[in-house]
């Protein structure tokens, strides 16, 4: 089996009054395959400031976002492949 690597680097961001976390995922799957997904996550004022939840949140939401965007990838490949590998006479 033909092992590959792919890489996913995620982006963080934080609003100046720390109640917005944006982040970003980018795979970079190697040739010309880049896929990104986005997310973000509101803290209410009146919680506690953690960053972290707000990090994990905002992460957890791009990773989906990422995933969604590559199965669609995988879609659209699946269909302009789609038909008989070797035409039939």
């Amino acid at each position: 089996m033909k092992a590959k690597h792919w890489n996913v680097d995620i982006f963080i961001g934080e609003s100046d009054d720390d109640t917005e976390t944006r982040a970003r995922a980018v795979l970079n799957a190697g040739g010309s395959v880049t896929v990104t997904g986005y997310g973000q996550a509101r803290r209410n004022p009146i919680d506690r400031p953690v960053p972290e939840i707000g990090d994990e949140l905002a992460a957890s939401r791009a990773l989906t976002d990422l995933a969604d965007r590559l199965r669609g990838v995988a879609g659209e490949d699946i269909a302009r492949m789609a038909g008989p590998a070797y035409p039939t006479t």
